[in-house]
């Protein structure tokens, strides 16, 4: 066994030998259904922590034919599977993280010229019977043993993009690094030696010009995860038989952690989850895993509104977004759509592509935004926070008009005269004016399920605020009194379906006159 040639199994032993370990060897039925075949060419990127490396480690100590993994895979779901046996351990592989290459090479330009002294120092070793002593590349190597031997290889590449994100700045080494991956994925010889080439890492394949060097690879992003929704980031189910076994409260989890919707399936961060089942508290964890610095320069850019974009995300309202024509890098951005997708690939904005639009996924993202977002100088934000916080002590103290008052203001710098009265935009900024609760409740809930019907927006206090913070619900009427808004709460019975989540109930009813342009609201408490 080798470092890049056929590693050992270790590291896959170890994730499942973890306390926590979710199988995800349905993914290799996937990998063996398009072996030897066109489809045989696999990006599949995600954010941080998404169990990306260890599908590689997965994949790995299944393919390599220098280790015995029967035993490993015993009782995991890819043993039930016809073809099983078929490809166990029957492949060379060839597997190296790109990241661990540069911190290993002298210098990150040097980190190709490492790679591929390395492997080739390997493949001299394995087949120095066969292979000629003056190849100089792993292209050309891979093709002399296939022709002498007729074996294929499988190709791993974890953290493929690492060149990218480490050194955004240095177009032409990127350009190189990607002429090094064509000549091992692309040409007549690669469709000869290659059985499977899987890379894996945060950002989709480099575009140039809107297209893709590597055309003949299929990429599963979190824009288009295709087939392999399911085995990135713990699906529902699987959450629910963690809290299970860990005794914890899948509502206030799925509140906390949930909000990627992938092919239809609610996807977790495996590794919030699993560090929130064995640590216990509820807390941004992976977030705290990297650095917020870069995306917050990128929103201090403010593309076309970005800024005010981002404000109305974390006042939880959708934005729209085109992510299809980003560039794939760190450092081209033509316009706001560009920081947009960047923000989805990395996990921290979540996408809805029927709709086209992008969100925040979850509490522990809309806290880590909140922090950064802070502290970056945005003076309309700021602006937003002080009268934001001037809105929550009016109606907690039950002054109507002063409430009325300030979502008036809101009103007026946020929308233009186009949509001043339109119906979708008084929503929008109805949420907006409560942007100072994200300190205080979870994100506002949108057409709560409430006793006989379905309550605007209802504001749930955070657990450590529930006795000094009242429940909100909040009840909008367009061209109708706030009078009216609140007999609907009353009727409709909105508040008894909040038992439990506060010590107090505020009832909020507001409207607005869009011939006077004026709000008006009344508060009463429960």
């Amino acid at each position: 066994m080798g470092m890049f040639l056929n590693p050992s199994n270790v590291a896959f032993q170890k994730a499942v030998n973890s306390k926590i370990y979710v199988d995800k060897t349905g993914l290799l039925e996937y990998t063996n259904s398009v072996v030897n075949t066109q489809q045989a060419f696999i990006c599949n990127s995600r954010p941080r922590r998404f169990g990306k490396s260890m599908a590689a480690d997965m994949l790995l100590a299944y393919y390599s034919k220098n280790n015995d993994s029967r035993e490993l895979f015993a009782g995991l779901e890819i043993h039930g599977s016809a073809d099983f046996e078929k490809y166990l351990n029957k492949y060379d592989v060839i597997y190296f993280d790109a990241q661990e290459c540069i911190d290993y090479a002298q210098n990150i330009e040097e980190t190709i010229a490492y790679i591929t002294k390395c492997v080739l120092a390997e493949l001299h070793e394995a087949y120095k019977d066969v292979l000629p002593s003056y190849c100089n590349t792993v292209a050309q190597a891979l093709g002399y043993i296939n022709a002498a031997t007729s074996n294929k290889f499988v190709i791993i590449i974890d953290e493929w993009d690492a060149m990218f994100r480490v050194a955004p700045e240095k177009r032409e080494l990127h350009e190189k690094y990607i002429s090094f991956l064509r000549s091992l994925f692309k040409g007549a010889s690669a469709r000869r030696f290659m059985a499977l080439a899987y890379i894996t890492g945060i950002l989709p394949i480099k575009k140039y010009n809107t297209q893709s060097t590597l055309n003949n690879f299929d990429e599963y992003t979190m824009v288009s995860p295709g087939p392999l929704a399911p085995y990135f980031g713990f699906t529902e189910a699987e959450v629910l038989a963690l809290c299970q076994e860990y005794q914890k409260d899948f509502v206030s989890i799925k509140r906390w952690y949930d909000g990627y919707r992938l092919n239809g399936l609610h996807i977790y961060n495996p590794f919030a989850v699993t560090s929130l089942m064995l640590q216990g508290d509820f807390r941004s964890y992976w977030l705290q895993t990297g650095t917020y610095e870069s995306i917050k320069n990128l929103i201090e850019i403010n593309f076309d509104g970005l800024r005010t974009d981002i404000i109305s995300a974390l006042a939880g309202n959708n934005i729209k977004a085109n992510p299809y024509f980003f560039q794939n890098d760190m450092e081209t951005f033509d316009d706001k759509n560009d920081v947009l997708a960047l923000l989805i690939h990395l996990g921290y904005l979540a996408y809805d592509p029927g709709k086209e639009e992008a969100y925040i996924p979850n509490e522990e993202i809309r806290t880590e935004f909140a922090k950064a977002t802070k502290s970056a100088k945005w003076q309309e934000l700021k602006n937003f926070f002080i009268e934001s916080d001037k809105l929550l002590q009016a109606i907690k103290a039950g002054h109507g008009e002063e409430v009325a008052k300030i979502i008036e203001t809101v009103h007026e710098q946020y929308i233009s005269a186009i949509q001043y009265n339109d119906e979708n935009s008084l929503s929008c900024v109805l949420a907006i004016a409560f942007l100072g609760t994200i300190d205080f409740y979870f994100r506002p809930v949108r057409e709560l399920p409430a006793g006989k019907g379905f309550a605007d927006f209802v504001y749930l206090p955070k657990p450590e605020y529930a006795a000094s913070y009242p429940a909100l619900v909040v009840e909008l009427k367009w061209d109708k009194t706030a009078e009216t808004a609140l007999a609907q709460i009353k009727e409709k019975k909105y508040p008894q379906s909040l038992d439990g989540y506060s010590d107090e109930i505020l009832l909020v009813g507001i409207s607005y006159d869009k011939k006077t342009k004026e709000h008006s609201c009344v508060i009463e408490k429960w």
